[in-house]
Parts: structure tokens; C-alpha cells; sequence
């Protein structure tokens, strides 16, 4: 599927979501973002789609368009935020995959945090400039950041405004894997086709799970709720198909059910 600046397509299990404004390195406009909340109206309600991955060529999105935001006033900008649309992202049930290459600032690093898993080019960079704008993160970067690489260091990122190195991102967390820029994407790809084979109604009770576990403020009270869910995996054709084909030494194929 195409719309404006954003496109949509599926393969298999997989489906893409790529920025498209390169002349101006992917910056978030409001049509952007209108853009993607439109893909997700598509994707929310598809149940053949078991991974989504999201990619910007040559950048992954280099920050809100100032143009769009120069002249907003308070209720203006309150208007203009993009974390409804990024909070959809995280809430999405199938695991999400960023693929970032060249930049991933401010509301680029949000949406890429948005996202369960981060792979980056080695050639990368990051981090949230907003300060150096009089303004802050808006668009969940700084809940997203300190949850994943603790808060001193999220911190350092939002209060200085600097623009790291994908090595150094990898170091604080920030990332998952880095790649050479050439095989970037190949590498997420491969990796979301790897994901989307899984047993998917297992995929969605781990994720949920592990989300349900953090929120939770008693460590014994996760561990009873993980244990909840693991033992009701066992109602379904996919537990039943996985062991059997790990017995007979094949491989499963899983239907969802």
C-alpha cells in the first residue's frame, strides 16, 4: 500500500513501514505522522501480520519538522504531539523491529523507541536535541529512554542535547544489534521473517507478559502472572504442534490457533 510520505507492504507474516521523505531526511510533519496512524488502522485489524518493521532509506527520521511547530503556541502543541501515534506502536501486540541508519533524533529516537527491538548501521546517530530548542522530548522519550538504559543515563542524553555514535548507543542499551551500513536492513528483515515463523499466539502472551511484569510492583505477583499465561499456551493447536514436531525432529508449522 502507498499514501503520502509513508509507505505500507506486507510479505508473509512481515509487514514494512517505511518513512519516505528523503530531501528532508525523514522529518516527522504532521503528515507523516498521519501517515503512520493511517498504516496502523490497516495493521491493527490484519491478523495474518505477526511482525512489523520500520525503516527510513538512508535516515530512520531525523526529529519532528521544526517548520511544522515554529509558531505553535501551548493548545497548538498540545494538538501537534505525536505520542498518541507512537503509544499505538508500543501497544501493538505482534513484536515491533526499528531499523535505524543514518539519523534517528528526537521524535525519530521516540519513534524508533517505540518499538520492542532496535537494530542500527554502524554509521547511525542518535539522541534527543530538543533541549538545544528550548524544549523537551514530548513524545515519550522520557519515559521510553530511562526505562530501557536507567535514568542518569537518559538524562545525559536529554539535558545535553549531544548526538551519539550507534556504538555508544549500543553500549548504553539504546540499541539491540549494530550492523554494517550496507546490510542494515537485510539484517531486519531477516530477523523479522525469523520472528514471524514462531508460534504467534505464543509471541503475543510473551510480549504482553513481559509488559505486564515491569507494571508490576511485587517481583512474586509477575512471576505467578507469567505462570498464568505459560499454562494457558497449552490450550492451543501451537503447543501442541510445537512439541509434537520437536519430537519428531521437523519443523512446526504454526497456524495461530
Amino acid at each position: 500500500m502507498e499514501r503520502q510520505e509513508v509507505s505500507l507492504k506486507k510479505e508473509g507474516g512481515v509487514v514494512l513501514l517505511r518513512v519516505e521523505r528523503p530531501k528532508r531526511l525523514n522529518a516527522l510533519s504532521q503528515a507523516v505522522v498521519s501517515g503512520i496512524r493511517e498504516a496502523l488502522d490497516e495493521i491493527e485489524v490484519d491478523p495474518e501480520i505477526r511482525v512489523l518493521l520500520i525503516h527510513g532509506e538512508n535516515n530512520f527520521a531525523a526529529g519532528a519538522d521544526i517548520q511544522d511547530m515554529v509558531k505553535c503556541d501551548e493548545q497548538e502543541a498540545e494538538e501537534f504531539v505525536f505520542s498518541p501515534v507512537f503509544d499505538r506502536i508500543a501497544a501493538l501486540p505482534v513484536p515491533t523491529i526499528a531499523a535505524i541508519e543514518g539519523y534517528a533524533l528526537g521524535g525519530g529516537l521516540e519513534l524508533a523507541l517505540a518499538c520492542d527491538i532496535r537494530f542500527a548501521a554502524e554509521t547511525a546517530k542518535m539522541g534527543f536535541p530538543e533541549i538545544n530548542l528550548g524544549i523537551m522530548p514530548g513524545a515519550g522519550g522520557t519515559v521510553r529512554a530511562p526505562k530501557l538504559i536507567g535514568a542518569s543515563a537518559a538524562m545525559e542524553l536529554i539535558f545535553s542535547g549531544e548526538t551519539i555514535g550507534a556504538r555508544r548507543a549500543l553500549e548504553l542499551g539504546l540499541i539491540n544489534r549494530l550492523e554494517p551500513e550496507e546490510t542494515l536492513f537485510e539484517a531486519a528483515w531477516k530477523f523479522a521473517v525469523h520472528l514471524s515463523r514462531k508460534a504467534p499466539i505464543a509471541l503475543r502472551i510473551a510480549k504482553n507478559t513481559i509488559r505486564e511484569g515491569i507494571a508490576m510492583d511485587s517481583e512474586s505477583a509477575a512471576v505467578h502472572n507469567e505462570s498464568k499465561r505459560w499454562a494457558s499456551l497449552f490450550n492451543t493447536e501451537d503447543q501442541k504442534e510445537g512439541m509434537r514436531a520437536f519430537l519428531e525432529k521437523r519443523t512446526p508449522i504454526y497456524k495461530g490457533k
